[in-house]
């Protein structure tokens, strides 16, 4: 009779699981090997968490010389969002996340053990549902809404479990002429798996992040085949983690309490279990308390976002590790020249209550990361990241690329880099000022000369300093022009000076560098003064001076 009721159920599926598994054969890899996947559902942009879980997943298998690889579970298309397969693909390429198999953006997939989308393998999925029905261990179900809603109001009203199970299971033992009979009536249907389980007895597996955990058996008769011929989650994650050699699964312990269900399916399939690792969520800090991220509410929950944003993608990366394992901030010091990559994470070692993100602290560890990469790198991703989101720095930069690059190695080259930036989107405002176009428009509302200095004075400081400038002078010659000026112009020539008898002076040294700093930049809190003229050249210094002394006679 199951024989018969699978060929009804299933008459167009002609494979066995047999002819499956010789189209995925074990992968050839060492015992010590991890094989581990992402696997979301396009239903948006991908959020903070599922980045989060995918860097563990990532790391973990390729600090063990395994294999990480990107599936898409797309079987419930009435949630899937338009684009979101392909942002869920460039925001890992962005994060520096690589699939070693998967979709690509080319539309075509990459590696040995795919259709790596869900909606591509429904024909597989079938072949494991007519095996389990053949073998009494599935059946169809015809209970619409209102059957369901019944069963349930009885339950409640008896005070026991609800839900489709033992003698609740109104379809469990249906016969093969009844189901006939149903579907020659056009009766939609579901698949149900025929649960071994009890809710008196408990399963005990070891979490790789929560240690050792205890459930109650999974007895619902689950769907595993809904009524549109797609498989639920349960079933075809199941069947795709053995295909594709799945050894270990991280994802977000509001999965935890499917974990008897997963068991149970594994048991019955009979594959072998991976172990799980169920990781808490990233949690934020609103006022004095903290809450989860809100898909609705919160902008700063999506991957998206920090990218926009312009953190660079490895920058978000290495503040996960800080995150994922506590151990890793004292690695970094005494490795500060390494790559986060070579920091090797533990499971057992992951805080196992929320982690809390912290703007701070990502934007301390952003400055870190940018301050270790050269110029020519900072240019490189900073043009990548206006081209997209800022058109004008983006113009700026293409018409200005050698000059940029110099802009940006101002005290990059010291044993201890300077760290101004901690997002691409700070980068502009910083610079501004080193582009004659933007300059000009600054200075249209004047210029912010200090204010213990008279604006004949300045005046008097940017003449004297015009005559005697020299760009070839190196830096001990060219701070020593300044302070002679300053002597000249009765100002002291250094602070210990001034100090001991200030009244005797109109402002020190420091003062006619201010003023020299305005004229140049229209800022008093820049980088090296004497950096800054060698970037811009002679022939620009003493136009800014000249445009300084013009308007101030105005």
């Amino acid at each position: 009779m199951s024989n018969d009721m699978a060929e009804l159920l299933f008459p167009d599926v002609q494979q066995l699981p047999a002819d499956i598994y010789s189209l995925y054969p074990p992968r050839k890899l060492p015992s010590s090997a991890l094989v581990t996947r992402f696997a979301p559902s396009p239903t948006g942009a991908l959020n903070i968490g599922g980045l989060y879980a995918t860097l563990i997943s990532e790391s973990l298998a390729h600090q063990s010389d395994g294999v990480f690889f990107l599936r898409i579970e797309d079987t419930d298309k009435k949630r899937e969002v338009k684009g979101s397969i392909e942002n869920i693909i460039q925001s890992l390429l962005f994060f520096g996340i690589h699939c070693d198999e998967g979709p690509q953006l080319s539309g075509i997939d990459k590696g040995a053990y795919g259709p790596y989308k869900q909606s591509s393998r429904i024909q597989i999925y079938k072949v494991f549902m007519k095996h389990l029905v053949q073998n009494g261990l599935a059946y169809p179900c015809f209970c619409d809404t209102d059957d369901l809603q019944k069963i349930r109001i009885n339950q409640q009203n008896l005070k026991v479990t609800t839900g489709y199970y033992g003698r609740w299971a109104k379809h469990r033992d249906i016969s093969y002429q009844e189901a006939k009979e149903e579907i020659s009536n056009g009766k939609p249907f579901v698949i149900r798996l025929k649960s071994p389980g009890s809710s008196d007895r408990r399963i005990t597996y070891h979490d790789l992040v929560k240690g050792p955990i205890d459930l109650p058996e999974n007895e619902q008769d689950i769907v595993i085949m809904k009524t549109d011929g797609l498989p639920t989650y349960h079933f075809a994650h199941a069947i795709d983690d053995y295909l594709m050699g799945t050894t270990h699964v991280i994802r977000g312990d509001e999965w935890l309490s499917s974990v008897p269900i997963h068991i149970q399916l594994f048991e019955i399939l009979g594959f072998p279990i991976p172990k799980y690792g169920h990781i808490a969520p990233i949690m934020k800090q609103v006022g004095a308390t903290k809450r989860k991220f809100s898909k609705r509410k919160d902008l700063d929950g999506t991957a998206e976002y920090y990218k926009e944003q312009g953190y660079p993608g490895m920058a978000i990366s290495e503040y996960f590790m800080n995150l994922i394992n506590s151990d890793f901030e004292e690695w970094r010091m005494t490795n500060p020249d390494k790559s986060f990559r070579d920091f090797y994470i533990h499971t057992d070692k992951m805080n196992a209550s929320g982690a809390l993100l912290d703007m701070k602290k990502l934007g301390d560890t952003s400055k870190d990361v940018i301050a270790r990469l050269t110029a020519k790198e900072v240019f490189d991703h900073l043009y990548n990241w206006s081209k997209e989101y800022d058109s004008a720095l983006y113009t700026l930069m293409d018409k200005n690329k050698d000059y940029t690059i110099n802009i940006l190695n101002i005290g990059r080259t010291n044993r201890k880099p300077r760290k101004d930036y901690s997002k691409w989107s700070d980068v502009l405002p910083m610079i501004a000022f080193f582009y004659d176009e933007l300059f000009e428009m600054d200075i249209l509302s004047g210029y912010k000369l200090p204010t213990n200095v008279s604006l004949d004075v300045a005046k008097e400081i940017i003449l004297g300093f015009s005559r005697t400038y020299r760009f070839h002078n190196e830096k001990d010659a060219w701070f020593h022009g300044i302070k002679e000026l300053a002597g000249e112009l009765g100002f002291a020539k250094d602070m210990k000076q001034y100090k001991a008898n200030p009244n005797k002076y109109k402002g020190h040294v420091g003062d006619v560098a201010m003023v020299i700093r305005v004229a140049l930049t229209n800022r008093t809190n820049t980088p090296d003064l004497f950096d800054i003229m060698k970037v811009m050249g002679e022939k620009r210094v003493l136009l800014r001076m000249k445009a300084f002394f013009s308007q101030s006679i105005e």
